[in-house]
């Protein structure tokens, strides 16, 4: 039952910050698109607006910390794009700071993109390109009744970075992995080599051991990448596992950023593994697997063709998920608050 109480009747002071969001989420996976109250930044690459975006990080800080976030949520803030014919570009936030490619969130704006009207639609399906930190990605979406019910991204090159190494970690021992690029630099674990669970019970112990294995690599050796330096960094480890779910090739478990877990099957991540399946036989031309998370959500991922990358021989994978909108938000600044830039509690 409805009634009129004050508190809807609420409104803040004017001298107070604002910022207004749009939030979805891909698979379990949050996304808090910046709608309105971010700085505009310099017209320049998406690179360099990733860069100018840190002379603002209180206000990424405000938006992904508690009181208003947690320490696994993402963001994104749109800007200006890069290509004349990219629709728009979009800089990625999360509880570390900015990653280079995000496949959850490049589903969601496709989602976004096409029910709000700001892509044309023909014969139920959108299509439009994205600058992100990485380059240049090409998503479509889906709709049926006007609404989006699935939209996916041809990816930027993805390629097998190291072949099987083997790196000691503190505290668990020798690692086998690989390293692979799908828009971001992961470590590839088979965690029935460190006999850890990828079932949600297991989530402190994959943090744990996410975390280890990336400083672990991060100290022992470096990560670069063929034109860009601020895309030569690890980003996060991605253990993945048999699935005994019908359909579903494996699973995917991705700790990212400080100790972040995706709770989707993550999109660069599954791109990567595109990549390792194809140098490994597994994956050709055309076909597709299907990757779910550690909450059971799911991604398909198919190789669309070989190429390559510098000095790599790489792969185009297309990446499909599901999103959904969560709520819209206006999230504001008491100068009084004693938490101007949040707080991050693990």
């Amino acid at each position: 039952m409805e009634t009129d109480l004050p508190f809807g009747r609420w409104q803040a002071p004017a001298h107070w910050l604002s910022i207004d969001t749009l939030d979805c989420h891909t698979g379990g996976e949050p996304l808090r698109i910046i709608t309105r109250g971010f700085p505009v930044l310099p017209q320049a690459s998406i690179l360099e607006q990733r860069r100018a975006c840190q002379q603002h990080d209180h206000l990424r800080t405000l938006l992904m910390h508690e009181p208003r976030g947690h320490a696994d949520m993402y963001g994104c803030l749109i800007v200006p794009p890069e290509r004349s014919d990219s629709a728009f570009g979009a800089v990625f936030l999360h509880n570390e700071g900015y990653s280079t490619m995000c496949g959850h969130a490049v589903i969601a704006l496709a989602k976004v993109a096409a029910e709000c009207g700001m892509v044309a639609i023909e014969h139920n399906r959108a299509s439009l390109k994205i600058d992100v930190p990485c380059g240049q990605v090409s998503a479509v979406a889906e709709l049926e009744n006007g609404q989006v019910v699935r939209s996916g991204f041809e990816n930027v090159a993805s390629y097998v970075a190291s072949d099987l190494l083997q790196i000691q970690v503190d505290g668990i021992g020798a690692v086998p992995l690989r390293i692979a690029y799908g828009g971001a630099y992961y470590a590839y674990v088979n965690a029935d080599d460190i006999s850890l669970s990828l079932d949600a019970a297991s989530y402190a112990a994959i943090v744990d051991a996410g975390r280890r294995i990336k400083y672990a690599v991060m100290t022992s050796m470096p990560v670069k990448h063929p034109f860009e330096d601020d895309l030569s960094f690890l980003y996060g480890t991605i253990f993945y596992s048999a699935s005994t779910t019908p359909g579903v090739f494996r699973r995917n478990v991705c700790v990212f950023a400080d100790g972040e877990v995706d709770r989707s099957p993550t999109g660069s991540g599954v791109s990567g593994m595109a990549a390792l399946l194809h140098a490994d036989g597994q994956l050709e031309p055309g076909q597709s697997v299907m990757i779910e998370s550690i909450t059971g959500s799911r991604f398909r991922v198919e190789l669309r063709r070989p190429t390559t990358f510098g000095p790599y021989a790489a792969v185009i994978p297309f990446v499909e998920g599901q999103a959904n909108i969560s709520g819209q938000h206006r999230f504001y600044l008491d100068p009084a608050d004693p938490f101007p830039q949040g707080f991050f509690l693990r």
